[in-house]
């Protein structure tokens, strides 16, 4: 465990491990407000704006209370007036950032009449945003979000999904599953291009310097007959100008349209337009 009480796992993810009442508390805006101590104008709010932006430019190490303190020249005493530590201020910085792509969202009513739009556009929607957040905040893919402190832009988010996808008819089950493998698949693509970005940074050499130094020998291990699959293989197939995310996106939704004409042919066969429901059994099938 880091002096900060994060945690950081072996393969440089981080995950909060502080105190998960106080971070509850202060993503739905229950925590005690400051009475004496921090210098004027220092709020809760700058200190995740802080906390963020030097992430972004720096990665997670960067972040520690005593780099927030510079940056919003304050004592790092008075940050701890507003946060416990660097645990509990990563789950006010993710909950802050996966809160930006819904800015835009209009807020409507709970008993607003919504015609459910098509469930295609809302998965290409949401894979295109997520992978432009993960870019944007390439830090994000350092934490782990198995157990995530959820907080306002959290649930909003999942709200806006479900309400997107529910045109699907699947069983709510399945519609987390939808969730999480669209995201998984964003966040994989998103991983290797962040790990190719870093290995030039660490290294110093170009995608285009490393393949070259090994050109020689994979020529040999072609030309050796050992690997007839790949010497066969097409000049451009690693070519960088074949878009890996379309490619799959594409695929997964008509992965998804499949199970939606198979869900809604159950249904007419079973003789319901419920989408939770399971179809009907055949009580004959068992009758001699």
């Amino acid at each position: 465990m880091a002096k900060d009480g994060s945690t950081a796992a072996a393969d440089g993810t981080t995950a909060g491990s502080g105190d998960i009442a106080r971070s509850l508390e202060l993503l739905w805006g229950a925590g005690e407000r400051p009475s004496r101590g921090p210098k004027p104008g220092l709020t809760l709010d700058r200190i995740v704006t802080a906390a963020v932006a030097v992430a972004d430019a720096e990665g997670l190490p960067a972040v520690s209370m005593r780099r927030l303190s510079t940056e919003l020249g304050t004592g790092t005493m008075s940050l701890y007036r507003y946060v416990p530590g660097k645990a509990e201020l990563l789950d006010l910085m993710l909950d802050r950032v996966l809160g930006e792509p819904l800015s835009a969202e209009p807020r409507r009513p709970a008993d607003a009449d919504e015609t459910p739009g098509d469930w295609r556009v809302a998965i290409d929607a949401m894979a295109r945003t997520y992978l432009d957040n993960l870019r944007r905040h390439p830090w994000l893919l350092k934490i782990n979000q198995a157990r995530t402190v959820l907080g306002p832009s959290a649930l909003r988010g999942l709200e806006l999904a479900l309400s997107a996808l529910r045109s699907m008819g699947l069983r709510d089950p399945e519609l987390i599953g939808v969730i999480i493998t669209v995201n998984s698949f964003v966040e994989g693509l998103a991983r290797t291009q962040g790990d190719a970005a870093e290995a030039v940074a660490q290294t110093g050499l170009s995608d285009e310097q490393f393949w070259d130094s090994q050109r020689p020998y994979l020529e040999r291990a072609m030309l050796s007959g050992a690997y007839p699959m790949m010497a066969g293989m097409s000049e451009d197939t690693f070519s960088a100008d074949f878009d890996h995310f379309e490619f799959g996106l594409q695929r997964l939704i008509a992965g998804f349209e499949a199970l939606v004409q198979e869900r809604t042919a159950e249904r007419t066969a079973g003789g319901t337009t419920d989408p939770t429901a399971e179809p009907t059994p055949d009580l004959t099938a068992d009758r001699t």
